[in-house]
């Protein structure tokens, strides 16, 4: 019980810490522009779908287990499942929701102070990054998808959300 109390006091004070708390103090290199952070991908605009089990049509076809992006096309019809941007299979659509009050927000004078405030924030973040050398922050968008089996049906039921708009597919299994 001792020792746990001991390393925590020690390990607060600054000249026994094994590490710095700020990197730039041992090296010149500042926190955000190593090439990993500079050049790095952007995160994709879909949410990612985790298949865990393959699936299988009554055709033969399968897809296997992995992580897809799950992008829903411009009429809302068909949900397209894809890996590495190459679509590897378009699942119908049957239910799709828009948030109505996501909208109606828009309008409200006490969500719209929040907003600006938020902007403010980015813009100073921002300016931070520029003069390290990174890109600048975006606004994150909420995203999931997910998949579950229904033993009743014999199918997968897929759910897509991104924004205020949600949609569900369906897979049947074989």
């Amino acid at each position: 019980m001792l020792e746990g109390l001991y390393t925590e006091t020690i390990l607060n004070f600054k000249e026994i810490r094994p590490y710095p708390v700020h990197p730039q103090e041992t090296s010149g290199v500042q926190l955000g522009s190593q090439a990993i952070y500079r050049y790095s991908l952007k995160d994709s605009d879909y949410p990612v779908l985790i298949i865990v089990d393959k699936i299988a049509d009554s055709q033969g076809n399968t897809i296997p287990a992995g992580h897809y992006e799950l992008a829903l096309s411009d009429e809302r019809d068909f949900l397209i499942l894809m890996q590495t941007k190459n679509p590897v299979a378009i699942i119908p659509v049957f239910k799709v929701e828009e948030d109505k009050e996501a909208f109606n927000k828009d309008h409200d004078k006490e969500y719209q102070k929040i907003k600006k405030k938020r902007e403010k924030e980015r813009e100073k973040t921002n300016k931070k990054r520029a003069e390290v050398g990174m890109p600048p922050d975006e606004e994150k968008i909420h995203m999931s998808a997910t998949i579950e089996y229904v033993k009743e049906g014999d199918y997968y039921l897929i759910k897509y959300e991104r924004g205020t708009i949600r949609a569900w597919g369906a897979v049947k299994s074989y």
